[in-house]
């Protein structure tokens, strides 16, 4: 798929966060191929998913781009998804079309840089699509200046200094609309069909949901609580 197509297949679209990790009861590569399936039938027309046998699994079952990530933690280092050049070699190798990686402003593993980090990757992957995941504006702003292809939402409220704040954001969304010139993928705290039709309407190239549709042991949690207020 050209960077052309691939841009059209998803512009204003759904992509669906097809993710299990080993504590989850959903944990399987066969399961995820299943999972990013019922996505595709679900009007999904793109993936994220986590680990290089999920993401080959998911290539196996639907044709359909997939945003490839690694989460691997590394001992005192907050940094996790995809967070060395080990790890981004191992999603170009097996075929995600987008590479997501960490663009927060903290350190990755060895005291490096998220510049020194993605200078490494872009010249050994010149043709590779990037991804930032990013916790603030500046952080976005940043990314796109660094030459990431895409930039988005997914680690707001998930750094210790944006913690407190609630996501969806879409005030955030606003301005990167009006000011990067890469596509924002929103991402992050989308539970209702109307949370993602608000990222579109302000501005985001597509919309990532994920536990709102593929872990169902976090949407069982949101019904039993529910029901448990109901008898208060």
């Amino acid at each position: 798929m050209t960077k052309e197509n691939l841009f059209s297949s998803i512009r204003g679209k759904l992509i669906v966060s097809c993710q299990a990790l080993p504590d989850e009861p959903l944990h399987s590569s066969f399961i995820m191929g299943r999972m990013a399936l019922a996505a595709l039938q679900g009007g999904a027309s793109g993936i994220r998913a986590n680990t290089p046998e999920d993401v080959a699994e998911i290539k196996r079952v639907v044709d359909l781009p997939v945003i490839g990530l690694y989460k691997k933690d590394y001992p005192g280092c907050e940094v996790y998804i995809t967070p060395t050049i080990d790890e981004i070699s191992a999603m170009v190798e097996c075929g995600s079309d987008i590479v997501a990686m960490d663009a927060t402003d903290r350190l990755h593993p060895g005291s490096k840089t998220l510049d020194e980090v993605f200078a490494e990757a872009r010249k050994m992957y010149p043709d590779q699509l990037f991804m930032a995941d990013c916790s603030t504006y500046e952080e976005c702003i940043h990314a796109q200046e660094i030459g990431f292809d895409f930039v988005g939402t997914t680690m707001r409220s998930y750094t210790s200094y944006t913690k407190d704040i609630a996501i969806p954001d879409f005030d955030l969304f606003r301005r990167l609309k009006a000011d990067l010139k890469v596509p924002f993928i929103a991402e992050g705290g989308i539970w209702c069909p109307s949370d993602a039709k608000q990222a579109i309407e302000y501005g985001a190239f597509a919309v990532v949901v994920g536990s709102a549709i593929t872990r169902p042991q976090l949407i069982a949690r949101r019904y039993a609580e529910a029901v448990d207020q109901a008898r208060m």
